[in-house]
């Protein structure tokens, strides 16, 4: 594993992911992004790969770093300095895998990031100091996002008609859908594939509503 020569310890598995994602970022990417242009399995950097199935932490290989930094141009001195919790073009923001968004205590009544299983991710700087990442798994919501793409969500952003959204209900149901209309009473979104086909939500049915701002694939 890789060492920081200047702090002259071993470096934890949070940090080498980190570094990671700092990278990945700095190039515009997702994980699963830089995992392709590197020529690797596009599952190797996922946040699913972190972690065994059995709970134990599962370490990126030295091949692989090697292959990111040249997929990158990136040196290894670079990849030390992505390491610093200061370090970065962007800042950490805290992410949670799609399919956990509808866990209850995923989130406050405001829509904010709460209770356990979230991890941290660096992308691009945000005013807002509430933006979260969702990571996406599976195809649910190709071709428009896929397996380890990574959206942005900014609470705080004003939407308007046309954006795309991320909706939880009051009822723990979590999508992705286009605004296409907002009054007192009611929400109306539009499904992201090709289909005519689109849904109403009544105000009442819904918790909470965030602007999608920005996308790393």
């Amino acid at each position: 594993m890789v060492r920081q020569a200047k702090a002259q310890r071993m470096l934890t598995h949070d940090q080498i992911w980190v570094a990671l994602d700092r990278l990945a970022a700095r190039a515009g990417l997702s994980p699963s992004g830089l995992a392709k242009r590197a020529g690797l399995d596009p599952t190797t950097f996922n946040r699913s790969k972190r972690v065994t199935s059995d709970g134990r932490e599962r370490w990126p290989s030295t091949e692989s770093i090697a292959k990111a930094l040249a997929a990158t141009d990136s040196s290894i001195d670079s990849f030390a300095r992505l390491i610093d919790d200061d370090a970065g073009d962007g800042r950490s923001v805290p992410m949670l895998g799609f399919a956990q968004a509808s866990t209850s205590g995923a989130f406050d009544e405001s829509g904010l990031p709460s209770g356990k299983g979230w991890t941290e991710t660096a992308l691009p700087t945000t005013e807002n100091s509430n933006t979260f990442a969702l990571e996406m798994s599976g195809d649910a919501f190709a071709p428009v996002y896929r397996d380890g793409d990574i959206v942005l969500v900014s609470p705080g952003a004003p939407i308007r008609k046309g954006d795309r959204v991320v909706v939880r209900s009051k009822a723990g149901e979590v999508t992705i859908a286009t605004l296409r209309r907002r009054t007192a009473k009611t929400l109306e979104l539009q499904s992201l594939d090709a289909s005519p086909a689109g849904r109403t939500m009544a105000v009442g049915e819904v918790a909470w509503v965030a602007r999608i701002v920005w996308t790393s694939q």
